[in-house]
């Protein structure tokens, strides 16, 4: 009865709501239509002959040659002095662009999602409800199918054409990152603090109880060498997905700080840029934790936080860093439509002709391809966010910094304590003489709560820690070698 209440409420409210108000109010319509952004219209063919002194269609003299109409295109002179027209974006420009619904879905979605979350999560801190189940969880899983669905669309997207290169790149990255991935997962948790060893040991204790408890031998569950290889080929998968969508974003920061001069707004794009390496070092125990909860003050090492202290300000911080990205994305966007003219700039400084067709395609390419482009900004930052909300509630941890001494117990870790208490979480039946259908929800409940101890916030806490951490690598590790190939290779 306690998944009947509030939280089923809020769900069904917010399914209305994405039914009945967001085809109106959208939130992903906004970002682009609200007049901030400005693309580039390509000229039109009567435009381009004015601008080569071509009059209007080929002489009557040339229509025929051998007997065979000549259909020769028009072609004009590179260094033309074309100077193109720019236009807000409005709903009915969106209408042409690709992957405009995935990208309208999805941020749509993304919004409702953490609007739930931020209800739900209001709702446990002023009722504390017990034994009820948390459907913000199934929120934010949905939000990453979602997200996974359209970074494999995009990334399949590149695997079907032929030349470019972008197969071989797309490949090339997912073994990189899966030898990256069994590098990483050696390291020991001295350095790296995921609390995956904790988290799997606790599950492989807890699943072997579970199963003598139920009458099976069992030498567990799974080994710590398929688990490793299985989160490896996951890491494997995440890392081609983000490839594009961090050599991308390299080249619209370099843009971007072209774009404008203001130092603020610099140093902003600079911090957005680097928000994944700060995301990474927070988990590098002997850089970040060691020095931030015990710095050496001369001689004496000075406790300033607990452990849960450091697990909320870790949380805050990649948030604030989503925040910050979100709010750098139109720049970062409108630095992407200044392509357009940087293609045409670029285009004058060479020799010879160019059809009328292939300069009209050259501009236009950009604009159409605009949610492709928004959608590999905003896919890893939607990625990162809920995996980030995913690692709080399911591994335990607090938004409030408690001393130590005033901290919460939503979440017990212990499992043999679990298991103990699990056959008194089972419905007592109402009379001595319990009917078949009493009996089987009294097993049920017995099973459930034995897998709920099964999978633990320990096992939560460091595969969601190991998953948003990798995530920002990831987008770190592309956008790096963005930066060094756009900054320098191409330079060359």
């Amino acid at each position: 009865m306690g998944v009947i209440g509030v939280q089923l409420v809020v769900t069904m409210v917010m399914a209305s709501v994405i039914q009945k108000i967001i085809p109106h109010y959208s939130f992903a319509r906004w970002l682009l239509c609200s007049g901030s952004l400005q693309w580039y219209q390509h000229p039109t063919e009567d435009e381009l002959r004015s601008l080569a002194g071509k009059q209007k269609g080929p002489k009557k003299k040339d229509r025929k040659y051998n007997g065979h109409i000549d259909n020769k295109p028009l072609t004009v002179p590179k260094d033309i002095d074309l100077q193109l027209e720019t236009k807000s974006i409005s709903e009915v420009d969106t209408l042409a662009l690709h992957y405009f619904p995935e990208f309208q879905w999805l941020v749509d979605f993304t919004v409702a999602a953490t609007v739930v979350y931020l209800i739900t999560e209001l709702y446990y801190s002023v009722a504390q409800p017990s034994g009820e189940m948390n459907i913000s969880v199934v929120w934010c899983l949905l939000v990453l199918a979602f997200v996974i669905k359209t970074l494999f669309s995009l990334t399949a997207h590149y695997f079907k054409l032929e030349e470019g290169g972008e197969r071989s790149l797309c490949i090339t990255f997912a073994f990189f990152f899966f030898v990256k991935a069994m590098a990483i997962l050696i390291v020991t948790e001295n350095y790296l603090e995921f609390g995956l060893e904790t988290g799997f040991a606790n599950f492989s204790d807890s699943a072997l109880q579970f199963l003598v408890h139920q009458g099976l031998d069992s030498q567990g569950p799974i080994s710590k060498l398929t688990f490793k290889l299985i989160l490896a080929l996951l890491c494997s998968m995440i890392g081609a997905f983000l490839t594009f969508p961090g050599l991308r974003l390299a080249q619209m920061h370099l843009d971007a700080l072209n774009l404008t001069t203001a130092k603020f707004t610099q140093t902003l794009l600079h911090i957005n840029f680097l928000s994944p390496l700060i995301m990474v070092l927070l988990w590098v125990k002997p850089i970040t934790k060691d020095y931030i909860m015990n710095p050496t003050l001369g001689k004496e090492s000075v406790p300033l936080m607990t452990e849960q202290t450091y697990d909320t300000l870790r949380l805050w911080v990649i948030i604030l860093m989503c925040i910050l990205r979100l709010t750098m994305m139109r720049h970062h966007l409108q630095a992407y439509l200044n392509l357009a003219q940087k293609g045409v700039d670029q285009m004058k400084k060479e020799a010879g002709r160019i059809s009328t067709v292939d300069l009209q395609k050259m501009v236009a390419r950009v604009f159409y391809y605009l949610c492709v482009i928004a959608l590999q900004y905003v896919a890893p930052l939607v990625m990162l966010l809920h995996t980030t909300l995913l690692l709080k509630t399911l591994g335990g941890h607090s938004w409030w910094v408690y001393p130590e001494e005033d901290l919460p117990c939503t979440h017990e870790m212990n499992s043999d304590s679990v298991m103990g208490a699990a056959p008194t979480a089972a419905p007592t039946p109402a009379s001595v003489v319990e009917t078949g259908a009493r009996a089987s929800v009294a097993q049920l409940s017995v099973a459930l709560g034995g897998l709920r101890t099964v999978f633990s916030p320990l096992l939560f806490r460091g595969l969601f820690s190991f998953f948003t951490w990798w995530i920002a690598a990831c987008l770190f590790s592309t956008s790096l070698f963005g930066l060094f190939y756009h900054q320098y290779l191409m330079a060359a």
